[in-house]
């Protein structure tokens, strides 16, 4: 059974402001994910990985599994390995996602289930 990592973030307060820890001493791949206006990503599915999306620049329209939402900057969503998802921007500015990857990271494990681009 997966683990739902985003019930370990915690926030350390210092004199000069604050930090946000998402993980701690585990294999993660990180990327930063800009999806530009009125686009999306496919609705895809990994085999090998989890991941958790932190959302800075939004709000972001998220699926995960059957649910549909969105999602406004600083909040996160968690999809499990296997689960189906898509993140879109109906907004008019460039969203940005910060997308940590837990588990085997190889770009070839995306399933695409439906895509706007027409890629396999």
């Amino acid at each position: 059974m997966q683990r739902d990592r985003t019930r370990g973030i915690f926030v350390e307060e210092r004199p000069w402001g604050r930090f946000q820890q998402f993980t701690t001493g585990e294999p993660v791949t990180v990327k930063v994910i800009s999806v530009e206006p009125g686009r999306r990503l496919s609705l895809q599915r990994h085999a090998h990985r989890s991941e958790m999306w932190h959302v800075v620049d939004g709000p972001v329209e998220v699926t995960v599994g059957e649910r549909s939402w969105s999602v406004a900057p600083g909040e996160q969503v968690w999809v499990p390995a296997g689960a189906t998802h898509r993140l879109g921007n109906p907004g008019d500015r460039t969203a940005r996602v910060l997308e940590m990857a837990f588990g085997h990271f190889d770009e070839a494990d995306i399933e695409r289930l439906e895509d706007d681009y027409t890629r396999g």
